[in-house]
């Protein structure tokens, strides 16, 4: 058995002072405080005196790091991306494929696929736990840097062809619900168990209400590839903002929404609906330079991540995207917290990820009062 013991603990919704997490067997089976409970006998403790406990992040939408891409042929990219991930928090994470040609992305998939299926219970990196298939059903007009070559009329039997090159392992999928044959395709994926996501996309309030009444229960990086708000048609991204049937995620890096929007966003979803995610590319962590995201060529400078002068990802981490709301929001740490562990991890329907409690996955990051990470805890060992 492990007891990690620390200055406070957000579970996220609850606060406790002077925690203590025992784990035992990769499994948390109690989060409580140690004024009510002794450490028990021949327990290894981990004490982070003074710091903050909070679970492991989840990224339901990244594409890279560490100079690697999920969607690379090499196999040891996935491992690359996960050892990066799990230094700065990350316990779990959605790789997010790019519109690229179908054997591509078939090919792409199979290989996701594989990882997710051997992942095993490796406690020294962060696990792909879903793929998020981005593309190709996505708007020609609002493709940011999606290749328009590749982009597909959405149909369930292409749908289904993804479905089976991915063996079952799609958790989360960007469709465009203006598109002919969009509607079918949400139904099909919802039926599926997938969690779909409105995005990359023009559409009006009508075709988003039917969107939403198709099964469609999430938006992507509200405000970037959506049609800007209308007042008397505010489509897909006024219904980011107000329709509590929408959770909606947002890159909080102050490059691709301001600062004072991101406020606006917060108010709008409130702490039930909004979520972290980074949309971080191969370059994230990586000097300025250039980079691949799919089969994209993307040049990064100062900071932001570009093709062709347009917007092609980002190099934003999720701890950052945490302090960063806090900075731009005015909102406490424990709120922010929440965006990243567990209103993502309930998006994607991760039963045992995201929060501090008897019978969860022993994920947890280890924060200075500031949201910095001090150390990172997966499947209940202690990263080294």
């Amino acid at each position: 058995m492990i007891a990690v013991t620390a200055g406070r603990l957000f579970t996220p919704l609850e606060s406790i002072a002077d925690p203590l997490v025992l784990i035992e067997e990769g499994v948390i089976t109690e989060a409580t405080s140690r004024a009510g409970r002794e450490i028990p006998a021949r327990t290894r403790v981990l004490n982070f005196a003074g710091a903050v406990l909070a679970p492991a992040f989840v990224d339901l939408h990244i594409h890279g790091s560490a100079g690697r891409d999920v969607m690379d042929s090499d196999s040891s990219s996935l491992a690359a991306i996960g050892q990066f991930l799990a230094r700065r928090g990350v316990g779990s994470y959605f790789p997010t494929t790019v519109t690229a040609s179908l054997d591509v992305t078939l090919a792409a998939l199979d290989r996701l696929a594989n990882a997710i299926e051997t992942a095993g219970a490796t406690h020294s990196r962060a696990l792909p736990f879903g793929i998020h298939l981005e593309g190709p059903f996505l708007s020609h007009a609002r493709r940011g840097v999606h290749p328009p070559q590749h982009l597909l009329r959405p149909s369930v039997s292409t749908f289904d062809q993804l479905w089976q090159g991915a063996r079952g392992h799609i958790r989360v999928m960007t469709i465009a619900p203006e598109l002919d044959g969009a509607l079918e395709v949400i139904a099909e994926a919802v039926n599926r168990g997938v969690c779909v996501s409105l995005g990359h996309s023009g559409a009006d309030s009508k075709a988003t209400r039917s969107a939403i009444a198709a099964g469609a229960r999430h938006a992507t990086h509200t405000f970037n590839a959506m049609r800007p708000l209308d007042h008397r048609d505010p489509g897909v991204l006024g219904a980011a903002l107000t329709d509590s049937r929408l959770s909606a995620d947002i890159i909080a890096d102050g490059i691709h929404v301001d600062p004072a929007m991101i406020g606006l966003f917060l108010k709008a979803k409130g702490p039930e609906g909004a979520v972290l995610i980074t949309d971080a590319t191969a370059a994230t962590g990586m000097p300025d330079g250039h980079y691949r995201l799919g089969t994209i060529e993307v040049e990064v400078k100062d900071g932001r991540c570009l093709c062709n002068g347009h917007l092609a990802g980002s190099v934003l981490t999720l701890d950052r995207a945490v302090r960063n709301m806090v900075q731009f929001t005015g909102s406490d740490l424990q709120l922010a917290l929440r965006l990243a562990t567990l209103n993502p991890a309930r998006v994607a329907g991760m039963k045992k990820h995201g929060k501090l409690e008897a019978g969860s996955a022993a994920d947890l990051v280890v924060l200075s009062p500031a949201g910095e990470v001090r150390a990172t805890i997966l499947r209940g060992e202690l990263l080294e």
